[in-house]
């Protein structure tokens, strides 16, 4: 006869556990210390096993009826409901330990230190996470959704960081698509924040882009009384226009003075590829002179206190300041903006040596394709393009007034200026 609530709690325990079935399988099995639980009792092939659906009152009897119905489809599936419980339980466990701080860390070791991302990328990453860590660090990943993510983020752009919001929201999406290919997670919840943040407006380096604003800068950076490697790099850091970070992690043995040119290695290019610099007479002579006094062994820009570290990433923009220039009116890396406008508007260099001078061809895939058909050719116009742009610097210097002698066939002759 089925069980009913009032028969239910009418039952008492007994020195010995005994069951009372109600049908088709599912009884309740009544403990000695009074604790009344609930099992379904099945066959699997010959095997006779039973599940466990847990206690009596707080599973009702509607509700142990309603397992043992799903539970009786499952075998009539051939599948075996005790089997699938355990499956749930150890994933539930698994995936209860897949925070999104664990999952974040993964991320980064696996597909960031292991893939070579430059040191900056990493601690930027480390970054994005910090500010991530406080709302969604411990949460199980599969379980976060859109509204958590957006919380942190509207406090970034409460503080005015619309920036670094929209890169966290970008950080966020990246480690819940590796939470996917890894089964820690079915869906990026950050999928649905598009539109939600601000656009943040695009703030471009602080450049001098005035031949009479860049003598003055130049003959500032001659005067410069700062520490002597400091000056050094100040004054290299116009001709070969690379990144800030590129130039104080630049070694000597990355350095060819024979044939004039810098090799920085993939590992330290934002695009991950290597990267060649033609080396102009007057950097050839900057080079010369730091060599001289500092040995060619370690980094060719040291730190001031240390000597087996890089200049720190502040140096050149605090000598600027020193200088009398604010970040309004110029940063280090606004220098590759200032070459690269008088190097476009001088109307004497194809567009794409000027952008693979800047290193930039590995950003955009048809950027990439488009310059590296002509890769070679564009070599012996970038070794002209490299003494030409010094000794425009050189004029702009002394402020002498600048003529563009061209040379029609760039490789038979460097391209100089006559000032």
């Amino acid at each position: 006869m089925p069980l009913t609530e009032t028969k239910l709690r009418t039952l008492k325990s007994k020195d010995k556990p005994y069951k009372v079935a109600d049908q088709r399988g599912l009884y309740i099995e009544v403990t000695p210390s009074g604790g009344k639980l609930w099992r379904f009792r099945y066959r699997v092939g010959k095997t006779e096993k039973k599940l466990s659906i847990g206690p009596y009152p707080e599973i009702s009897l509607k509700e142990a009826r309603d397992v043992a119905y799903e539970a009786r489809h499952t075998v009539a599936s051939g599948g075996d409901p005790a089997l699938e419980k355990r499956k749930r339980k150890i994933r539930n466990e698994l995936l209860s330990a897949q925070t999104f701080e664990a999952v974040a860390r993964e991320y980064i070791e696996q597909m960031m230190v292991k893939n070579g991302l430059a040191q900056a990328t990493l601690v930027k990453a480390n970054y994005f996470l910090e500010q991530l860590t406080p709302a969604i660090g411990k949460r199980p990943i599969h379980e976060i959704e859109p509204f958590e993510v957006l919380a942190p983020l509207k406090r970034l752009e409460a503080n005015g960081k619309h920036e670094t919001a929209k890169k966290c929201r970008s950080f966020a999406g990246r480690v819940f698509r590796y939470g996917v290919a890894t089964t820690r997670c079915k869906s990026d919840p950050t999928a649905m924040l598009k539109g939600a943040l601000v656009t943040p407006r695009a703030q471009h380096y602080a450049a001098i882009l005035e031949p009479k604003e860049l003598g003055g800068l130049l003959r500032a950076i001659d005067d410069y009384t700062g520490h002597l490697v400091t000056k050094y790099a100040l004054q290299i850091a116009p001709h070969v226009f690379v990144r800030p970070g590129e130039l104080r992690h630049a070694e000597w043995h990355e350095i060819d003075f024979e044939d004039g040119v810098w090799k920085i290695p993939a590992g330290k290019m934002k695009a991950r590829r290597p990267h060649a610099v033609p080396l102009s007479t007057q950097v050839v002579g900057y080079l010369t002179e730091l060599a001289t006094m500092l040995g060619t062994e370690g980094y060719v820009f040291p730190s001031a206190r240390s000597g087996i570290r890089p200049m720190s990433e502040n140096t050149l923009n605090a000598a600027f300041r020193r200088m009398g220039y604010s970040k309004d009116e110029l940063t280090a890396h606004g220098l590759r903006a200032t070459a690269s406008t008088f190097l476009n508007e001088s109307g004497l260099w194809n567009p794409d040596a000027i952008e693979r001078a800047l290193g930039l061809c590995g950003t955009k895939p048809y950027r990439v394709m488009r310059i590296l058909r002509t890769e070679d050719q564009s070599w012996a116009e970038r070794v002209c393009m490299a003494q030409w742009w010094s000794d425009y610097l050189d004029c702009a210097r002394r402020g002498w007034p600048i003529t563009l002698a061209l040379k029609k066939d760039i490789t038979q002759e460097p391209l100089r200026l006559v000032c």
